[in-house]
């Protein structure tokens, strides 16, 4: 009778203390629109998507991207009336009139056409930029001016050049994300170029996907003051620190530009991050913001709690000073 109570508390034994499977930490990395990109996904076993990602990459390239003379996009801006744009183009589009609306054109896609005038987009910078020249090139500035009709971009100004730059990145990340709960993986972290959405946590260390802030750091280095988790959310940043012009003078010209008056931003306001459930969202909304300035930003988040926002900016005496808005967890 002993020997059959030893047996069966062996049997016992042996399921209760079955291992666990062992978890893989599958990591890959790139170039992709001008930068790089990573992807942490975990898994029992090790799984290489590397053609997977290239493809992506590829295809939003070939439709989105101002780089690519060959691009749905670039063809668009040329004149071309009759290509018909894929669902990636439309899901961006169809976000960016949306925010273009939310925002009172603050956020709006066909400033290219004087990013390219100040020489921070595709097309090289225009001689002799004056007051003149902007105000002409200013009319055919405006999303209200675009439609998307029967896959098919209309714009009513023939000059209106259309950039996806300060969204597509975000959009990428999205879609890097959509593929991986698509194989359904439920603890992932993907990131384009600084902007990051995470899912479930680091099973490996057993704590939710720690990223950090970036400082305004104008000389180029990084460095992050600021740690978080992101848990099931996204994460982008817009920054002036990050790429900019200097004159004769030594005066600094931030790469986003006032779809209002046709100039660069110029404010206090140094860098803006932004916490929402896509990344292709947190990424327009911290461009606009950082377009809106400090004080205005506050004001439109009074309506949008579900953004949770991160200012670093300069106040009268030119220190860095912080502020979170609607909950941005705390170190």
């Amino acid at each position: 009778m002993i020997r059959i109570l030893l047996f069966i508390c062996l049997i016992v034994s042996l399921f209760s203390c079955k291992e666990t499977p062992e978890q893989y930490m599958n990591y890959a990395n790139g170039d992709a629109f001008g930068t790089t990109f990573s992807v942490q996904f975990i898994d029992n076993k090790e799984i290489d998507f590397t053609k997977s990602y290239d493809s992506i990459i590829e295809v939003i390239n070939i439709s989105m991207s101002t780089y690519q003379d060959d691009s749905d996009i670039s063809k668009i801006n040329r004149g071309d009336t009759t290509s018909l744009v894929d669902d990636h183009f439309k899901n961006v589009f169809n976000t960016s009139k949306r925010i273009y609306k939310e925002t009172a054109g603050v956020f709006d896609p066909t400033v290219g056409v004087l990013v390219n005038a100040w020489d921070f987009g595709p097309e090289g910078k225009i001689i002799a930029l004056d007051s003149l020249k902007i105000d002409s090139l200013l009319l055919s500035v405006g999303l209200d001016k675009v439609e998307l009709r029967n896959a098919k971009i209309i714009k009513q100004h023939k000059n209106t050049f259309i950039d996806f730059n300060a969204l597509a990145k975000g959009y990428a990340v999205d879609v890097f994300a959509d593929f991986l709960e698509a194989k359904n993986f439920e603890n992932y972290l993907v990131e384009i170029g600084g902007e990051i959405r995470g899912k479930g946590k680091n099973l490996i260390k057993q704590k939710p996907w720690k990223i950090g802030v970036e400082d305004p750091n104008f000389d180029q280095t990084q460095s992050y003051s600021k740690v978080i988790y992101l848990e099931d959310q996204a994460m982008a940043t817009s920054g002036s620190y990050r790429k900019f012009k200097v004159d004769e003078n030594g005066n600094k010209y931030a790469h986003i530009i006032d779809a209002k008056t046709g100039y660069p931003h110029k404010s206090n306001l140094l860098s803006v991050s932004v916490l929402t459930e896509k990344c292709m969202d947190a990424d327009a909304y911290a461009t606009a913001l950082m377009s809106m300035g400090l004080e205005k930003s506050i004001q439109f988040l009074k309506t949008r709690p579900k953004l949770r926002v991160y200012f670093i900016y300069e106040d009268d005496n030119k220190e860095l000073k912080t502020l979170a808005v609607n909950g941005f967890p705390e170190s």
